[in-house]
C-alpha cells in the first residue's frame, strides 16, 4: 500500500515561497497522478494542483495558478509543490495524494500533512 509523508511546511511572510516536499512509499508511484490538497483552518481539504503520470501536464485551482508549481521525481517516488509570492489564505495543512475520490484499489490513506502558516 502506498503510504505518503509530507514536509517542507513553515512560517512564511507573505510574498515569501516555500517548497513542499511529498515522499510515497510502496511501489508503481510513477502510474499514479498526484495532487497536492489544501486544508485551511477550519475548511474541507480541496485539491489545487495536479500532475499526470510522466509529469507533462498539470492543472491548478485558480486561487495559485501563477503562484504554485507543482512537480514530480518518479525516480525518488517524490512530488513537490514550489509555493511563491504566498498570501495569508495559503495559511493551512497541505497533504498530498492520489485524485480523489480515488479508483478501486487506489485508497491510500492521508499522511500528516505538512502547515504553512502566512502571516497576515
Amino acid at each position: 500500500q502506498v503510504r505518503f509523508v509530507e514536509s517542507g511546511g513553515g512560517l512564511e511572510q507573505p510574498g515569501g515561497s516555500l517548497t513542499l516536499s511529498c515522499t510515497a512509499s510502496g511501489s508503481d508511484f510513477e502510474y499514479h497522478m498526484m495532487d497536492w490538497y489544501h486544508q485551511a483552518p477550519g475548511q474541507e481539504r480541496i485539491e489545487i494542483a495536479r500532475i499526470v503520470q510522466g509529469g507533462d501536464r498539470q492543472w491548478y485551482r485558480d486561487p495559485v495558478k501563477g503562484r504554485f508549481t507543482i512537480s514530480r521525481d518518479d525516480r525518488k517516488n517524490m512530488v513537490f509543490l514550489r509555493m511563491t509570492n504566498l498570501k495569508p489564505e495559503d495559511t493551512g495543512t497541505y497533504y498530498c495524494n492520489v485524485p480523489q475520490p480515488p479508483p478501486a484499489g487506489q485508497e491510500f490513506p492521508w499522511g500528516r500533512g505538512t502547515r504553512v502558516t502566512v502571516l497576515s
